[in-house]
């Protein structure tokens, strides 16, 4: 039971005020603030078991590919994920449904009496992550689930998600993003993401190199058993029938083979699909509802908004994806000239000031591109004049008003071209929502 006592009771646009109150304490790293609301909430995170799921690029794939093989299970499932794309009931989701607005106006409420108690006894104010990640720890304990997926916001080490003891960690990979947080190198933001590996846990990683070696360090000073793609366990690519991937698992180490189908494009799902997989397989030895045959099917059926993300537009074909950073970028590069290797492009493109411009510039943008520059619904917004000026392309056009930058977007790429969207996921967010809405 919550120990915090009230009266007040938000509504959702009045929980979306508050919520953008917190913005003004901005990102604050550190586990003291929300260990204290969550002592005042009574533990809630602890009432189910969990999976946490962390690294730069493939968390969300796998924190929602893992959620899908659990509830595929006849498990009773939460997944916590961030940032969203359009709504904030996109990050807390049970069994693949999102939550109402009236439940997440609920919890918030309730995490918000005892962050005001907080404050009012004189600690500083949570923030306003604390406060989603407190309200989707007791929207799962809530509705009792038998496991939740978490996915790190930032980092791992201090990210508020990390006070829960999981069943596995997962860290995807590691590259330089957020280096101004976590360290200031790539050995310091290793470091970070292998801060989640808890006591005894086993942890599951497609992590190489210099980073690879660090949590390998991390796991044995935990005494946790380290699975790692590529020596213990892989997925090869098989075939592709235009609408999904046909790969192949194997871990000599499990004595497991088997051919599954992945709906989720892109040559870097092969590599996220392996993760959850041998994450559910380790499920599997404490829980037998968790099979081969399941996850298999969950992974057929898997899907995940804006993330190399086919739609089909009045006979228009449109690529959305998530690609925010450099290691992002390179991934879709590579993924389009797998893909779409003869299709010519028209790239919608909103960058965050705060990201590698130069890089991810130079990685998608061929000289024979057309290109369409507007301004991601964000303060950290990079203007579109100044990236247009950086592209060395054969047609640049910048535009601030994102409905404006999409139809000509669209009008350019006609019918014969492929309209690829990304930069932002403040951008392809609000993009997708439009072309939904055109439907």
């Amino acid at each position: 039971m919550l120990r915090c006592k009230g009266l007040e009771n938000m509504n959702y646009q009045e929980t979306l005020l508050y919520l953008d109150s917190l913005n003004t304490f901005g990102i604050k790293l550190g586990l003291e603030r929300i260990t204290s609301l969550l002592k005042r909430m009574d533990q809630p995170q602890n009432r189910y078991k969990t999976i946490h799921v962390t690294g730069t690029n493939g968390k969300g794939s796998t924190t929602n590919m893992l959620a899908g093989i659990l509830t595929q299970a006849k498990i009773k499932t939460g997944m916590y994920t961030s940032p969203h794309l359009v709504s904030y009931t996109e990050r807390m989701q049970i069994d693949g449904h999102q939550i109402r607005e009236a439940d997440f106006a609920n919890c918030i409420s309730q995490v918000k009496l005892c962050a005001d108690q907080m404050v009012a006894d004189g600690n500083e104010s949570p923030t306003q992550f604390e406060v989603l990640t407190a309200g989707a720890f007791l929207y799962f304990a809530t509705m009792k689930v038998e496991y939740a997926v978490i996915e790190v916001g930032l980092g791992g080490l201090l990210d508020s998600t990390n006070v829960i003891v999981p069943e596995v960690s997962v860290i995807t990979n590691v590259t330089f993003e957020h280096a101004d947080r976590c360290g200031g190198t790539l050995a310091g933001i290793a470091a970070h993401k292998a801060g989640i590996i808890k006591e005894g846990v086993p942890v599951v990683t497609a992590a190489d190199g210099e980073t690879l070696q660090i949590i390998r360090e991390t796991a044995h000073a935990k005494n946790s058993d380290i699975f790692v793609a590529g020596e213990d366990f892989s997925a090869a690519f098989i075939a592709f029938d235009g609408h999904k991937q046909k790969l192949a698992f194997s871990s000599r180490l499990l004595g497991a083979s088997e051919e599954y189908f992945l709906r989720v494009l892109g040559k870097h799902q092969i590599e996220n699909s392996s993760l959850a997989i041998m994450t559910a397989l380790l499920i599997h030895n404490q829980d037998s509802r968790v099979t081969m045959e399941g996850i298999g099917h969950a992974l057929d059926l898997a899907t995940w908004a804006g993330r190399f993300e086919i739609m089909n537009q009045n006979n228009q074909k449109i690529l959305v994806d998530g690609a925010h950073n450099l290691a992002g970028m390179k991934v879709l590069r590579s993924n389009l000239d797998s893909y779409f290797p003869a299709q010519e492009r028209v790239i919608l493109l909103g960058i965050l000031k705060d990201k590698d411009v130069d890089g991810m510039i130079e990685t998608l943008i061929r000289p024979i591109d057309t290109v369409v520059v507007t301004e991601p619904s964000s303060d950290r917004a990079a203007m579109p004049d100044y990236i247009a000026k950086k592209i060395k392309s054969q047609h640049v056009e910048a535009y601030i008003d994102i409905p404006e930058a999409l139809a000509r977007a669209q009008e350019l790429a006609g019918s014969n071209r492929l309209l690829c969207i990304a930069g932002s996921l403040y951008l392809i967010g609000e993009a997708r929502q439009l072309l939904l809405t055109e439907q």
